[in-house]
């Protein structure tokens, strides 16, 4: 395919004209008790500016004074009226919940597909992303917490964008993606469909980056809408999920079944120091997801920079990775790369045939590419993914 030159690219976001800085009672009993009360006078005057809200969907109203049960993900918080649930922008409003987040992002930009990331996706072209504020993990490394951890009414920089404009500018700039990403999509679930549905008929694909963690229904019908997934296996112990993220790790590995049927997925593990980087629980990780999603799953180790609640943590040594992706390959899995190591030689894709170099990339910029057709240039055996 033609590479993207660096004047194509800076003109691509000159089109755009809407990049923003990037701001950046439940499943599990250690959600911050702040997240589930009735919000304050002050909140509320707050909220009384933050613009118009959207009924969400997938709740269910129950008998006991107004209140309400979200369906949207694995915590199915019970939210009293005046109360929020623990991803902070969904509300009940006297027996409804809805979303404070629809049409209201905090993040717009353009980046390359490559950053998301899905390495098997187009290399080279470009996506418009979008984030809102909050999220239903609370992971202790968030890179993006200023988004992720925080309510709407706290937001420095929120956009009025409609899913029309949105796709309408992603349409006039030559973009073939929207992603969702930079926080958890299932917050803005309502957007997102959205947006999805909209896109697709004017021939733009939807990409979705995400913990992994919503319901089984809401799921499938986000299916339906979106070519891309890439999910985040923060690890593979209750413990680490629980520890780390609040959350639970049986929601996540059934969802990437479900999601491995019905479109292209591509896994990523953020290897932390003392965490998750046990050699034997990788080698566990590897066996599952070549046993039940197959060994051309793609799975990406990527390194983690202090962040957040972990800034006491040093970066991932190179050799913990260099490690994993050796256990990974020994393991059967076909493409396993490492990311956040600019200039890497496992940041490239190569053949599992003939071994040699089929995409060439320095960090995100693509450098070569030898996928022709869906196919190695080399020795002609299919490479799966989306190339056309």
């Amino acid at each position: 395919m033609t590479k993207l030159s660096r004047r194509k690219f800076i003109s691509n976001a000159a089109k755009l004209l809407v990049a923003a800085p990037l701001l950046g009672t439940s499943e599990c009993d250690d959600i911050p008790k702040s997240r589930l009360r009735p919000m304050s006078g002050a909140d509320s005057m707050r909220r009384a500016n933050a613009g118009a809200v959207r009924e969400a969907m997938h709740y269910v109203s129950m008998p006991d004074k107004n209140m309400v049960q979200c369906k949207l993900c694995f915590r199915q918080c019970v939210v009293e009226p005046g109360g929020r649930g623990a991803c902070r922008v969904r509300e009940n409003r006297k027996g409804k919940l809805v979303s404070l987040v629809y049409g209201r992002p905090s993040a717009v930009h353009i980046d390359p597909v490559e950053k998301q990331p899905l390495l098997h996706v187009l290399p080279g072209t470009l996506r418009l992303c979008i984030g809102t504020a909050g999220c239903n993990f609370f992971c202790r490394n968030c890179q993006n917490w200023h988004l992720s951890q925080r309510s709407v009414q706290d937001m420095s920089t929120v956009y009025d964008l409609s899913p029309t404009d949105l796709v309408s500018r992603a349409s006039s700039a030559d973009i073939p993606f929207v992603s969702y990403t930079y926080n958890e999509p299932t917050a803005f679930w309502e957007y997102m469909m959205e947006i999805s549905e909209l896109a697709h008929k004017n021939g733009i694909r939807t990409l979705c980056n995400s913990n992994g963690a919503m319901n089984p229904k809401p799921l499938r019908e986000l299916l339906k809408v979106t070519d891309a997934f890439s999910i985040d296996l923060k690890g593979f112990t209750e413990d680490f999920y629980r520890t780390i993220a609040s959350a639970r790790i049986k929601p996540v590995l059934d969802n990437l079944e479900t999601i491995k049927k019905h479109a292209w997925l591509e896994i990523v593990t953020l290897v932390i120091p003392t965490h998750n980087d046990d050699p034997d629980d990788i080698r566990r990780m590897c066996q599952w997801i070549r046993e039940t999603l197959g060994a051309d799953t793609p799975l990406h180790f990527s390194r983690f920079t202090p962040a957040y609640r972990l800034t006491q943590l040093p970066p991932t040594p190179l050799k913990t990775l260099q490690n994993a992706h050796s256990i990974a390959t020994a393991e059967g899995l076909e493409y396993v790369s490492i990311g956040n190591v600019p200039g890497h030689k496992h940041n490239s894709t190569y053949c599992p045939g003939c071994e040699k170099r089929l995409v060439h990339r320095s960090h995100f910029q693509i450098l070569d590419n030898h996928i022709k057709d869906g196919k190695c240039a080399f020795c002609d055996r299919s490479i799966p993914g989306i190339w056309t």
